[in-house]
């Protein structure tokens, strides 16, 4: 048998179950199935979502079980306007509640009037 007849049976796998060369091609195969991801970066790992070390308290808002009340520390909310709060407040509690909506929000201050935590009244998108 020549070598381009060998290859050519390798592709159409002509070779019987027991045979040597059945046995190189499973082993070739097994291979290129566990080595590859060594050297080739396929980018099929899951998105990273990193956790705001900050303290959230989570509540039913008592309107079904898709509503609730999130406490967020003001620490982990930057921004002034209206809508950087809004993104903030999104950043910190999706990755606890999973995709939600934001239905509004209020800002709870201490005696001197600075903010300390947002309440936040979300419900999940469905």
């Amino acid at each position: 048998m020549s070598f381009w007849q060998t290859i050519r049976s390798y592709v159409l796998w002509t070779h019987n179950r027991g045979s040597i060369h059945y046995d190189v091609m499973v082993t070739v195969i097994l291979l290129f199935i566990f080595l590859t991801p060594l050297w080739v970066d396929f980018r099929d790992k899951p998105v990273e979502r990193t956790l705001h070390q900050s303290r959230v308290v989570v509540t039913p808002a008592g309107q079904g079980e898709s509503s609730f009340i999130v406490e967020v520390d003001a620490a982990a909310v930057h921004g002034e306007s209206d809508e950087a709060i809004r993104a903030g407040l999104m950043r910190v509690i999706e990755p606890i509640a999973g995709e939600v909506r934001l239905v509004r929000y209020e800002a709870v201050p201490d005696r001197q009037g600075r903010a300390v935590k947002y309440k936040a009244w979300v419900t999940r998108k469905l």
